[in-house]
């Protein structure tokens, strides 16, 4: 065998590599913790890709009550939520068959470790993202460090919470990371403003989670995962 065929890709390579074309490409908008701006950012990216023609719809956007991000989503067509009954409850989820259906080139579904309602097709936020790749839409979502599985026990053990709603690393890896970064003293000032939460959680949020320790922790971990991630995709490259 000369060098030329020795380095003359598989068969098998080469299916999965059109097999990785042909599937919708995913976009993490990754934070230390909640209230960073990670939200603001997929929206925002997400008019820039409407400025530039491309056909843009919203999936899933959580306001939590904020005027300044309900502002952001009124350029986007948003898709209505599916009902369902829970009990005596009725929950709301993303609709995955209306985004199948629509099939747009890019899907904003904020919140990637979501745990579905019972009644849904899957169990998981991220599951409903992998279908929509594998239609052929890009999704731009957001995420949290502390719901990265491979970090679940670490973040325990600083923060005394123990999070249940967990993505699989191999979902990060095969993603473009965009790390949206807020220093702990600006994060905690947003909080005391209540632009994260209502007062009463807030005044909770502060004397657990929020704590700036834990918050500097959380950061770190966030900019090291996105660095990993930066680093492996180049080797593969």
């Amino acid at each position: 065998m000369n060098a030329s065929q020795s380095s003359r890709p598989s068969p098998e390579a080469l299916l999965k590599a059109a097999k990785r074309e042909a599937r919708g490409q995913l976009k993490i908008i990754l934070g230390a913790a909640p209230g960073v701006g990670k939200t603001y950012e997929m929206l925002h990216e997400g008019a820039e890709l409407l400025a530039q023609g491309k056909d843009v719809v919203v999936g899933v956007v959580e306001t939590h009550g904020r005027a300044e991000t309900q502002a952001l989503v009124a350029p986007f067509e948003v898709l209505p939520r599916h009902t369902l009954k829970h009990g005596a409850h009725t929950l709301s989820e993303f609709d995955i068959d209306a985004m199948l259906l629509r099939k747009p080139r890019v899907a904003l579904i904020d919140e990637f470790a979501h745990t579905n309602a019972p009644g849904s097709r899957h169990p998981k936020r991220w599951q409903d993202v992998e279908e929509l790749r594998d239609a052929g839409i890009d999704v731009i979502t957001t995420l949290n460090i502390q719901h990265v599985e491979s970090l679940n026990d670490v973040v325990a053990g600083f923060t005394r919470v123990r999070v249940r709603e967990t993505v699989p690393d191999a979902l990060l890896d095969d993603a473009e990371l965009e790390l949206v970064d807020l220093p702990p003293d600006e994060l905690i000032e947003r909080l005391k403003a209540g632009k994260i939460y209502v007062p009463h959680e807030a005044t909770r949020a502060l004397a657990h989670f929020f704590s700036k320790a834990n918050l500097s922790a959380l950061r770190e971990l966030a900019m090291r995962r996105a660095a990993q991630t930066v680093d492996r995709q180049m080797l593969d490259h």
